[in-house]
């Protein structure tokens, strides 16, 4: 038994209401979280009540060294209320009622009590608070009622039973305060916790909103970086004009990518700052085409976007970008088509290659689809990519002209 410990460091006797009663690793930190000046005001008050008190109960046994001693117990007691709220809560209903049983005054001891209960109520111990207070007033009623006859002081009378109803409805405003406060104390908590929680959902949708653009940036630019260098390798020795032209195109786009990698960066610099340079729309089609025709792509655009909101711009941006990406990537065509249709609610994209796939390991993360799927979801869209029944691939997007936000 000596050598049993349970969680927290304690003996097994710990187990009744936490960590152990005696812990020699814990009291510093205990001694460091008792509440030593409130308990010594207390103690103070209680003890100077009490002889105050003794004034007017001629009848009743005058205070001596025991009671004193009493009063100390059941005030000092206080001190571990925090720590140890179960036994606190006993401790102090049976010295108060030991008090009262030795026929001493009535006095502000039953605070300690109220005050024992209201700990062990609020630490979430309301069986031991209902129990000690309990304890206390069937004790008292006892004594009061019946065992009076055989205690001091002699000549004592009986109790009526007004007064134990009078105690009795003190009892039961001690106890609905605790549970009144027990109950505040834990709407706090459930606060800062979804505060908390709140919180966390919105870093987690800022790390996804950052990857997601990092992804569409750098697949994009690498792609037809990768199908640059490919070229440039292959007419290095035969075209060099060819594979200056190659180079050429790999140090733009690497430029460009550079530019938007460190746009979203400093996004995480300066929280809540605005962006150097505005986010890419659909305006900037064209660049994208002109990318797209230096990887060996043909992009055919037809129709016209309308005026969209930020948002739902950059998302389209973005999900033509990747379809065009995974073109270049993963399909054998060399051309594609980029439809643009929309009416009052919605915008329509659609990116058709001929296919066929060519099966080879582009060496991209695989998130390229999942991100366009969850840019669209964001604004209350949708997309839906696949194979075409005449073969080939075939991307679709809408996404709503109005989004959640601007609904609300």
């Amino acid at each position: 038994m000596g050598e049993q410990r349970v969680r927290g460091g304690g003996p097994p006797w710990g187990r009744w209401h936490g960590p152990g009663w005696w812990n020699p690793a814990e009291e510093p930190a205990a001694a460091a979280r008792r509440p030593w000046l409130s308990t010594a005001a207390f103690t103070a008050f209680v003890v100077i009540g009490s002889h105050f008190a003794a004034r007017d109960h001629g009848r009743r046994e005058p205070l001596d060294g025991y009671a004193v001693a009493l009063l100390l117990v059941a005030s000092g007691l206080l001190l571990w209320r925090k720590r140890h709220p179960v036994f606190v809560a006993y401790g102090t209903a049976a010295t108060t009622l030991a008090y009262f049983a030795a026929g001493y005054p009535y006095g502000p001891v039953f605070l300690a009590v109220a005050v024992s209960c209201f700990s062990a109520v609020v630490a979430g111990h309301r069986r031991a608070a209902w129990g000690s207070v309990g304890l206390l007033f069937a004790g008292h009623a006892l004594i009061v009622l019946w065992l009076y006859r055989w205690l001091p002081p002699p000549g004592d009378t009986s109790s009526s039973w007004g007064q134990q109803l009078v105690i009795a409805t003190w009892v039961v405003a001690v106890l609905a305060v605790s549970e009144l406060a027990r109950v505040r104390r834990e709407q706090w908590a459930k606060e800062r916790a979804e505060r908390a929680q709140a919180a966390r959902r919105r870093a987690d949708a800022e790390r996804l909103r950052i990857a997601r653009e990092l992804h569409d940036v750098l697949a994009h630019s690498i792609s037809v970086i990768n199908v640059q260098a490919g070229v440039g390798l292959a007419l290095l020795d035969t075209d060099p004009e060819q594979a200056r032209t190659a180079l050429t195109t790999i140090k733009a786009a690497s430029k460009e990518a550079l530019g938007e990698v460190r746009q979203v960066l400093d996004t995480l610099r300066t929280p809540g700052a605005a962006p150097r340079a505005p986010a890419p729309g659909l305006d900037r089609l064209p660049e994208l085409v002109e990318q797209a025709a230096s990887a060996g792509l043909t992009v055919e655009i037809d129709g016209q976007a309308p005026r969209l909101p930020p948002g739902t711009d950059l998302a389209a941006f973005r999900i033509v970008q990747e379809a065009l990406t995974n073109v270049v990537r993963h399909s054998g065509s060399r051309h594609a088509r980029v439809r643009l249709d929309h009416d009052r609610d919605a915008l329509r994209l659609r990116v058709d290659d001929d296919g066929p796939a060519t099966g080879a390991d582009a060496g991209g993360s695989g998130n390229g689809l999942a991100g366009m799927r969850e840019r669209a979801a964001a604004l209350g869209g949708s997309i839906d990519a696949g194979p075409r029944p005449d073969g080939g691939w075939r991307v679709r997007a809408v996404l709503p002209l109005t989004t959640k936000e601007e609904n609300r």
